[in-house]
């Protein structure tokens, strides 16, 4: 059986592209890396953990974890804790080229197969009442940079150079890759 390891409703969209044959069972453990470590290592040691998690507790089935975390100027950006956190955020973005990192683990046979895939995307000048205005509407809490580029966040959004699906959490084309190579399609 093939695993899920999130409660995310894009990760599950974007699994469902590759396969709609797969499960979900969220990792509940503390999201923990060492926060030393590089964005890309980072967030990938994060997809690692989840996975593992996971996989832990089922394994005779192939369980994918990923994480996504947004970087800009050296600066880990996951989810904002409150409204001041996203527009400290989505202040820091405005203007800028930032990167998208997403984290994906494969955990199968007992064997971990791992990789980060970056997706740069750049913000326009946003003004104080364009980033208010998009917290109030609430989208900005449960999503890494205090965007999702799929919903109103695409307003905010000048350009990318990337994987588009990679921005949203799950890069899929190359898991479609990998999960070909493990023959887990």
């Amino acid at each position: 059986m093939l695993i899920l390891a999130s409660k995310s409703p894009r990760r599950k969209e974007l699994l469902s592209i590759i396969t709609p044959d797969f499960e979900i069972i969220p990792a509940v453990g503390e999201e923990n890396a060492d926060p030393a470590l590089p964005p890309e290592k980072f967030v990938e040691a994060l997809a690692i953990a989840k996975a593992e998690e996971v996989a832990a507790s089922h394994p005779y089935d192939t369980i994918i974890g990923s994480d996504t975390v947004v970087a800009v100027n050296g600066e880990i950006l996951g989810k904002p804790r409150d409204k001041a956190d996203a527009f400290r955020m989505l202040s820091l973005l405005s203007g800028t080229k930032h990167s998208v990192f997403t984290g994906v683990a494969v955990v199968k046979d007992g064997k971990t197969h791992s990789f980060t895939e970056e997706t740069k995307v750049k913000f326009f000048d946003l003004s104080e009442k364009e980033i208010n205005d998009y917290i109030a509407t609430g989208e900005p809490f449960d999503k890494a940079g205090a965007y999702g580029i799929q919903e109103l966040g695409a307003l905010l959004v000048e350009g990318i150079d990337g994987d588009y699906y990679n921005v949203m959490g799950l890069p899929t084309g190359r898991l479609f890759r990998l999960m070909k190579k493990l023959e887990i399609i």
